[in-house]
């Protein structure tokens, strides 16, 4: 595998001077015109646009970015405040109005009371619109009443969401928690030049935007430059830089475009600011990969994941088509209707007919979106494209989305799998095997196997799946998606397999930046040297994500073992990781990665504060209250770690894990007999580690129960006949309980 980004070319450009007189302009009339247009561009805002680009402003205003985010006036709220009434599943009536021009709520606010909020500023528009209501520190606040602007009625977006969860006021997910705060979870997308400006030590935003919306430098960056090369005379005007355009559209390839639509429509965990001058996406954003529990096992969507993620695992994105080929890049809408849209590229005598789709046609279908639940059935939905090959969901509560990996109907998957299919999505009232069936008999018995079954076994650490997560992994992409590869990469952490450390260690040279960030994220070498010699020379990655990854990797490191060869490239590493978890730290998991940090760095103060503050944010965040129980159990402080640890297993009955802790402390604090039953219970739940039954014959030995110290030594060395340990404790019990034939018999195997 070659390693282009570590190659650097330089270009030779010759200058040829064509005509004198507009050389002479460009000297002396604008004379600084070159210093001008050289300085750093700066934001100026989209009305500088317009003068020249009225095409493009008149199809762009109105648009979903135009309205991503406006100020509430009569103009652009489109909810009912006229004394209006909503009554929610509790029984709460909550209450709309307006008053001298502005525009109010009586709903239950902070901690559950009823007050009178003021709402400053609408999010959205079609199909839904929200609103924002400031509180203190800088935080807005996203409300969870919400406009359904299809049905011009309210509903309660955390009832239309959170079906199986009681969202009272202690939740995150409530409106007035971090779950729905503006200025982390929704500014970044629907402004320009959004700076979140947060302090992770008073918790105090200073979110500012250079336009209220998505404007023209949303996406082609701050515009002074261009502004200053346009102000020129045409024969005076640079013809080698690009008009002075951060970013020129009109030159990009697919991935940069593409990617340049990602940081909006991504699922992803950010780094920093969006910089349009950063040169890969990872340098701001760490994609989210396509496996659950976002996607289901064949990279279809389950929880939202605004489209980047599946575009990037179709056959459509592999073969250079971008979002411009089907969406217009300034109003948003698609440029055909119909199957006229897929038929730009689609031959129609051979796909848009019945011996392809063998669904009834009517004529000149008009897809309704968003009415999906009540059309399915209607004659000539099946003989659209999309219905096959775009299935959907609805999202926000009211916001059908479809899945953008257009892909093929394979009910066989739903079957094997458990995945959804898109003649079921249609056919309601039918079965998958009923799908399936007619699958066969329309194109075959036979399937190409999907890669789906790969990544499920992947998931459940199945060992059977190595070997083709392997070769996923190391396909070229024009066989399997980045996604799908990049997944598949990920997956080998499950794994200790030297097969799969070595495909590991081989995509940490690997081309692309995402999949050299995974490879580095899930090698968990053996030794301190192996993680020396795989981590430090990541540390000179030109990518940001992967620097940080790395540095992250080698903090786990003892101090004495780090070389002053590579501490200075080391340590602005792990500033950069630290910055990126600092930007982020108005969530639990940005808390509880810098919590970590300071942890392994000797900082159990500021590592405290951090857990504390994750749980602060998300009391459900589990994962704090785990590593802050170890912290206090390191610290001698055994009593406020087992507190933590029954908090876990009272919310999360499910995990063993926490039951094996909690036995383990409980055992150290010489509190037996509750040992012995919460270890039990941690066997119930992972009866497949051995580790707890040796753990509970030892203890059984101490509470002087013989016979079920007997019966779990047994089981420890059923699970593993081999262990030596488990061997020597039972040759002991049985020394100790005078039962020396057994002991004898047992002590044979030891030699």
């Amino acid at each position: 595998m070659t390693n282009t980004w570590k190659i650097t070319g330089f270009i030779s450009l010759l200058i040829i001077v064509l005509a004198f007189p507009a050389q002479w302009i460009k000297f002396h009339y604008y004379a600084d015109a070159g210093a001008i247009i050289s300085d750093k561009p700066f934001f100026v805002g989209g009305e500088t646009c317009i003068e020249c680009h009225k095409i493009e402003f008149d199809l762009w205003e109105k648009s979903d970015h135009d309205l991503a985010m406006t100020v509430a006036c009569e103009e652009t709220v489109l909810g009912d405040f006229g004394d209006a009434n909503f009554v929610a599943e509790s029984g709460d009536t909550s209450k709309f109005y307006k008053r001298d021009g502005k525009f109010f709520v009586y709903t239950n606010g902070s901690g559950g009371v009823f007050q009178e909020l003021e709402i400053t500023h609408t999010f959205g528009w079609w199909p839904l619109q929200q609103y924002l209501i400031p509180f203190g520190n800088g935080k807005m606040q996203t409300l969870n009443l919400t406009w359904n602007s299809r049905d011009n009625s309210w509903y309660d977006m955390s009832e239309a969401v959170y079906t199986d969860e009681d969202v009272d006021p202690d939740n995150w997910l409530y409106w007035t928690n971090q779950a729905q705060n503006w200025n982390g979870m929704c500014a970044d997308c629907h402004s320009t030049h959004l700076q979140k400006n947060y302090d992770h030590k008073t918790g105090v935003y200073q979110t500012s935007w250079s336009d209220i919306n998505v404007n023209c430098e949303a996406c082609h960056g701050p515009g002074s430059a261009h502004l200053d090369w346009a102000k020129l005379p045409e024969m005076a005007r640079p013809t080698d830089n690009n008009t002075a355009l951060v970013i020129n559209t009109r030159n990009q390839n697919t991935r940069q475009y593409v990617d340049l639509c990602a940081r909006c429509h991504l699922r992803r965990s950010a780094l920093s600011d969006f910089d349009h001058f950063g040169a890969n996406l990872l340098d701001h954003y760490i994609p989210q990969l396509s496996g659950e529990p976002y996607y289901y096992s064949d990279g279809q969507i389950l929880e939202e994941d605004y489209v980047y993620g599946s575009f990037l695992q179709s056959k459509m994105y592999m073969n250079d088509v971008k979002c411009n080929d089907c969406h217009d890049a300034h109003s948003l809408k698609l440029i055909k209707t119909g199957n006229e849209l897929c038929l730009q590229c689609h031959r129609p005598e051979v796909y848009d007919t019945y011996n392809h789709h063998f669904h009834k046609k009517k004529d000149n279908p008009q897809l309704q979106e968003g009415n999906h639940r009540q059309m399915y059935n209607l004659e000539g939905e099946g003989a659209l494209c999309i219905n096959c090959h775009m299935s959907g969901g609805f999202y926000m509560g009211v916001d059908y989305r479809r899945d953008h990996s257009f892909r093929v109907p394979r009910p066989d998957l739903t079957l094997s799998l458990g995945v959804p299919n898109a003649c079921n999505s249609c056919h309601t009232d039918k079965t998958a095997q009923w799908s399936e069936k007619y699958i066969s008999e329309w194109y075959g018995k036979s399937r190409a196997a999907h890669y789906g079954t790969t990544i499920s076994g992947g998931e459940d650490a199945n060992p059977a799946a190595l070997e083709g997560l392997i070769a996923i992994a190391n396909a070229s992409e024009d066989l399997y998606p980045l996604m799908v590869r990049a997944t598949a990469l990920s997956l080998l952490a499950n794994y200790q397999d030297a097969r799969a450390l070595n495909a590991l260690k081989l995509h940490l040279s690997d081309d692309d930046p995402m999949m050299r960030h995974y490879a580095v994220g899930s090698l968990n070498p053996a030794t301190i040297e192996e993680f020396k010699t795989s981590f430090v020379p990541m540390l000179h990655d030109p990518v940001k994500a992967v620097r940080a990854e790395a540095a992250l990797k080698l903090s786990q490191l003892p101090v004495q073992a780090v070389d002053s060869s590579w501490i200075k490239s080391y340590n602005e590493a792990l500033a950069e990781y630290e910055e990126a978890m600092e930007y982020t730290a108005d969530f639990a998991a940005g808390s509880f990665n810098l919590a970590n940090l300071y942890s392994r760095q000797g900082k159990t103060t500021e590592a405290e504060q951090n857990y504390r503050k994750a749980i602060e944010i998300d009391d459900q965040f589990y994962p704090a209250k785990i590593n802050l129980a170890m912290l206090y159990n390191a610290q001698q402080q055994n009593d406020k770690a087992a507190q933590l640890f029954r908090e876990v297993i009272r919310d999360h009955p499910e995990q063993g894990d926490v039951y094996y802790s909690l036995g383990l402390l409980q055992a150290e604090m010489n509190k037996l007999p509750e040992s012995a039953e919460t270890l039990e219970k941690a066997a119930l739940l992972m009866p497949e580690r051995s580790r707890i039954f040796y753990n509970l014959g030892l203890i059984y030995q101490y509470l002087n129960k013989p016979a079920r110290a007997e019966e779990s030594l047994l089981k420890a060395i059923n699970l593993e006949p081999e262990n030596k340990d488990y061997i020597y404790a039972l040759v002991d019990f049985y020394t100790k309980t005078n039962q020396e034939t057994k002991a004898g018999e047992w002590r044979g195997k030891l030699r």
